[in-house]
C-alpha cells in the first residue's frame, strides 16, 4: 500500500514540476496524506517533507499563491519537527520553513487577527532555533538558511520611501502599533539572530561545511540589507579563514582551510564588483593580500620537504671518508699553455692556450647571420667546464701581467741571452685567489702608456646602425595618446587633494605651475586640452591638413580626450573638486575669447588687402558645450542644501539662457525649488548683465511648474510684475508718461521719465 500511494504521489508531483499553477491544488489534496500519524511509514514522510520544501522554493509558483497556501502546511510542519526523529524529514522541514517563514510574515502583516498561524509559526522558529547548537552537521547547514531567511524579513530593507520594493519581505513593512508582531522585538531578535549568526564563523572550524555555509549566506545579506552591511563586513574582515593552522595539519584540516579561504576570497570579491566605488574596498584589498600570504605561508611550510644535506662542493665531507669507504673525487687537472712568443703580441696569441689546436685558424667573420653564430656559441659555453673556464681566464691575466711588467720593447735576441736552466721547470700560474687580487691591483696602478698604441693588438669594429622604428599607424598613434593621457590622470589622482601650491606669489604675474601640485597638474591639462590644437582647425590660420589634429573614426582627438579626462575626473568628485571645474571652464572661454579675436583680426587684414573669406570669422567655442555638459552631469546630484552650487554659477565666466534653463528642470523637484530661486535670486544682484535672463527664466518657470510658483512670485513681484496678470492688479506698479511699465536698467533700477 505504501508503495501504490507513492507512485501516486510521484504523479502528482510530476504534473506540478511540469506547471506551478497546479501546486494550490495539488497541496490540500496531498496534505491528508502526508500529515503526521503514528502509523505513517517514514517514507511518506520523508517524500511529504521533500515535497513541501520543493514547493514552496519553486520560481514557478506566484508569491501571492504560495502566500495562500502557506499557513495551510504549517500544522505539519510542527509535527515533523517535534515527532519525527529522521533527520532526512527534519532537514526538509527546516528547509520548507525557511520558505515559509517570509510568506506567513507578510500575511501577518496585512491580517492582524490571524493570531493562530502566528503562533504555530513562532512555534517552528522555536524548536528550530533551539537544534541549531546541537543538531547533526546537515541540519544546522539548514538552519542557518532558516536563520539567513529571519533576519532578511526582520531587518528593514530600503529605507528611503521613494523607492519602494514591494517584492522585499522587511521589518519596512510593520507598522510601529501591530498587534501580533511588535517592531521593535522583531528587530531586536532580527540582530540578535545575526550575531548568533556571525559567531559561527568565529567559533569552531572543525566541520568546515557549516563555516562555509554560514559564509555562502552572509552575501544575500549584505546585499539586499544595506543595514547591516557593515556589522558582517566588520566580522568577515576580522574572521580568520585558515584558523586549523594552528592544529595538527591533517589532510581533513589542510581541505577545510582551503574551503573556507575559497569561500571567503569569493564572497569578498564579489562584494567588490557588486559595487566598486565602495570605499571599504581598500581594506577588502588589504585582506585579500594578507590572507594570500597566510595561505602560502601555512601550507608551503606544510608541503615543504626536508632540506638536502649539506655538502662540500667539491666532494665528500672528509670527516666521513673513512667511515663510508669514499674516496675523494680527483680535482680537475691544469690547464697548461706555452709562454707567450718575443715581440709584438696580438689579440689572438694572448687569448691563443692551444697553438696546434683545430679551431685556432677559423674565422668567426664567415658567418654572415649573427643569429646563427648565436645558436652555436650558447651551446658550446653551456657545455664548458666552469674549472677549466676559470683556469684558463687565470692565464691570460698571467699573460697580460708578464707582458705589462716585460715591456714591449723587449725584442728576441734579449729573450735569447737569457740563459736558462735546464731543469727549469714548465710555467704554471698559480691559481690561488691572493695571487688573482694582487695581479689585479698591479694592473690598476700602471699608467695607460706602458702599452705603446703602436704595439698593442687592435680590433676595427664594424659600424653599427639601430633600425628605424616601424611606423605607427593611426590607431596606434591614438592608442598610446590615449595611454599617456590615463596616467597623467592617474598622477593627477595620486595628489593628495589637501596639497596646495607652494607659490606665495599671487597675481597677474604668477606662473601657471611651479610645483608639483594638483593644481599646477590641472592648469597644465585644461591648457593641453584647450591650448594644444588652437587654430590648427582654422582654414584661416594657413595650416596644412596633414599638420591638422585628426581623430580616428570613432575615435576623440587628443583635446577632446583630455576633456573628456577632465569631465570624468571632475565628475568622480565633483563637490571637492568645483575648483577644478571653475578652473577649466575659464581655460576654456579665454581661449574662445583668443580664437575670436584671432579670427576677426585676420579677416579685417584680408579685407584691408583685397581678399575676403569664405568662412565665418569666428571660429566655434568649446566652452558654451563643456558648460552645458558640466552643468547636466553635476545637476541630478545636487540636493537642497548643495549651496556650492551658488559658487559654480558666480565663478564661471559666462553665462546665457540655455546653461539657466537647466535650474528650471531642476526645480521640478520640489525639494530643489528653494535652491533653484535662491540661484537665480544671487545672479540677479551679482551678475547685473545676466537680468534679463535670469527674470524670463523665473517667469517660465511660474508658467510651466505650479509647484514653483510660490517661491517664483515672490521675485516676479519685485522684478516683473506684468507676468502675474491679475494676481498682482493690488501691487502698485510705476507708469511711464506713455502708460508703459518702467523699463529696467543695466544695474537693475528702474528707468521712470518724469511727468511734467
Amino acid at each position: 500500500m505504501s508503495a501504490q500511494t507513492i507512485q501516486q504521489l510521484e504523479s502528482a508531483r510530476s504534473l506540478a514540476l511540469g506547471d506551478g499553477r497546479y501546486y494550490p491544488t495539488i497541496i490540500p489534496g496531498v496534505l491528508p496524506i502526508i500529515g503526521y500519524s503514528a502509523d505513517q511509514t517514514i517514507e511518506i514522510q520523508r517524500w511529504g517533507a521533500d515535497f513541501l520544501a520543493e514547493a514552496f522554493a519553486s520560481p514557478t509558483w506566484p508569491p501571492e499563491a504560495k502566500e495562500n497556501s502557506a499557513s495551510s502546511v504549517l500544522a505539519t510542519l510542527k509535527a515533523y519537527l517535534e515527532n519525527v526523529p529522521d533527520k532526512s524529514v527534519i532537514k526538509s522541514a527546516v528547509q520548507a520553513a525557511a520558505s515559509v517563514y517570509p510568506l506567513v510574515y507578510r500575511h501577518i502583516v496585512s491580517d492582524p487577527s490571524d493570531a493562530q498561524h502566528w503562533q504555530l509559526m513562532s512555534a517552528i522558529k522555536s524548536n528550530i532555533l533551539r537544534r541549531m547548537d546541537t543538531a547533526t552537521p546537515g541540519v544546522r547547514i539548514c538552519c542557518i538558511k532558516f536563520l539567513q531567511q529571519v533576519v532578511l524579513v526582520q531587518t528593514p530593507g530600503v529605507l528611503d520611501p521613494r523607492r519602494p520594493d514591494h517584492n522585499d519581505i522587511s521589518l519596512a513593512l510593520v507598522s510601529r502599533d501591530h498587534p501580533l508582531i511588535p517592531y521593535a522585538s522583531l528587530e531586536a531578535e532580527g540582530h540578535g539572530l545575526l550575531d548568533r549568526l556571525l559567531d559561527i564563523i568565529h567559533g569552531d572550524h572543525s566541520d568546515g561545511l557549516l563555516v562555509t555555509g554560514t559564509l555562502n549566506s552572509l552575501g544575500m545579506l549584505i546585499h539586499r540589507r544595506p543595514v547591516a552591511a557593515n556589522k558582517i563586513l566588520n566580522s568577515v574582515l576580522n574572521f580568520n579563514p585558515l584558523k586549523l593552522a594552528n592544529s595538527p595539519m591533517s589532510p581533513k584540516n589542510k581541505v577545510i582551510m582551503k574551503s573556507i579561504e575559497r569561500t571567503t576570497r569569493a564572497l569578498l570579491m564579489n562584494i567588490m564588483k557588486r559595487n566598486p566605488e565602495n570605499p571599504v574596498n581598500g581594506r577588502i584589498q588589504q585582506f585579500l593580500e594578507r590572507m594570500h600570504r597566510m595561505r602560502i605561508d601555512v601550507f608551503d611550510e606544510s608541503n615543504r620537504k626536508r632540506p638536502a644535506p649539506s655538502e662540500p662542493i667539491d666532494g665528500l665531507d672528509p670527516a666521513k671518508r673513512q667511515r663510508l669507504g669514499a674516496e675523494a673525487p680527483s680535482r680537475t687537472p691544469p690547464v697548461a699553455a706555452p709562454p707567450l712568443p718575443p715581440g709584438p703580441v696580438s689579440w689572438r696569441q694572448l687569448y691563443t692556450l692551444n697553438p696546434e689546436g683545430s679551431t685556432v685558424n677559423f674565422d668567426v667573420q664567415a658567418f654572415k647571420d649573427p643569429e646563427q653564430l648565436l645558436r652555436i656559441l650558447v651551446p658550446v659555453l653551456q657545455s664548458v667546464d666552469g674549472t677549466k673556464l676559470d683556469q684558463a681566464i687565470s692565464i691570460v691575466r698571467s699573460r697580460y701581467a708578464t707582458f705589462m711588467h716585460s715591456g714591449p720593447r723587449t725584442t728576441a735576441a734579449q729573450h735569447a741571452a737569457v740563459p736558462v736552466a735546464e731543469d727549469e721547470e714548465e710555467y704554471e700560474p698559480d691559481f690561488e685567489p691572493e695571487d688573482a687580487e694582487q695581479l689585479i691591483n698591479k694592473l690598476d696602478g700602471l699608467p695607460p702608456t706602458d702599452f705603446p698604441a703602436q704595439t698593442a693588438p687592435t680590433t676595427a669594429l664594424a659600424p653599427y646602425k639601430l633600425p628605424e622604428a616601424p611606423q605607427l599607424s593611426e590607431q596606434e598613434a591614438q592608442k598610446y595618446g590615449d595611454m599617456t593621457i590615463h596616467r597623467a590622470f592617474g598622477m593627477l589622482s595620486s595628489v593628495e587633494e589637501s596639497h596646495k601650491s607652494k607659490v606665495t606669489k599671487g597675481g597677474f604675474n604668477r606662473l601657471a605651475a611651479t610645483d608639483y601640485s594638483r593644481d599646477a597638474w590641472v592648469t597644465i591639462l585644461s591648457r593641453l586640452a584647450t591650448r594644444a590644437s588652437a587654430g590648427l582647425d582654422d582654414p584661416e590660420q594657413g595650416v596644412k591638413d596633414e599638420y591638422a589634429v585628426k581623430s580616428a573614426k570613432g575615435s576623440l582627438k587628443i583635446s577632446d580626450a583630455v576633456r573628456d579626462g577632465l569631465y570624468q575626473y571632475i565628475m568622480y568628485d565633483w563637490k571637492k573638486r568645483i575648483d577644478v571645474a571653475i578652473s577649466w571652464l575659464n581655460e576654456e572661454w579665454y581661449n574662445d575669447i583668443i580664437l575670436a579675436q584671432s579670427a576677426k583680426d585676420s579677416t579685417k587684414n584680408g579685407a584691408a588687402n583685397g581678399h575676403t573669406s569664405s568662412t565665418p570669422g569666428e571660429p566655434k567655442g568649446n566652452y558654451h558645450r563643456c558648460a552645458l555638459r558640466l552643468m547636466d552631469g553635476i545637476l541630478p546630484y545636487v540636493e537642497h542644501t548643495d549651496k556650492i552650487l551658488l559658487r559654480l554659477l558666480s565663478e564661471v565666466p559666462a553665462l546665457d539662457h540655455e546653461i539657466l534653463i537647466r535650474l528650471k528642470k531642476m526645480a521640478e523637484d520640489p525639494e530643489r525649488i528653494d535652491l533653484a530661486c535662491s540661484a537665480l535670486q544671487y545672479l540677479y544682484m551679482f551678475r547685473p548683465p545676466l537680468r534679463t535672463i535670469v527674470v524670463d527664466v523665473l517667469a517660465e518657470m511660474w508658467k510651466e511648474n505650479d509647484r514653483a510658483k510660490q517661491s517664483a512670485r515672490k521675485l516676479l513681484v519685485r522684478w516683473r510684475p506684468e507676468v502675474l496678470g491679475e494676481e498682482t492688479s493690488s501691487t502698485p506698479t510705476m507708469k511711464t508718461e506713455e502708460g508703459q511699465p518702467a523699463k529696467e536698467s543695466a544695474n537693475g533700477a528702474l528707468e521712470v521719465k518724469a511727468v511734467s
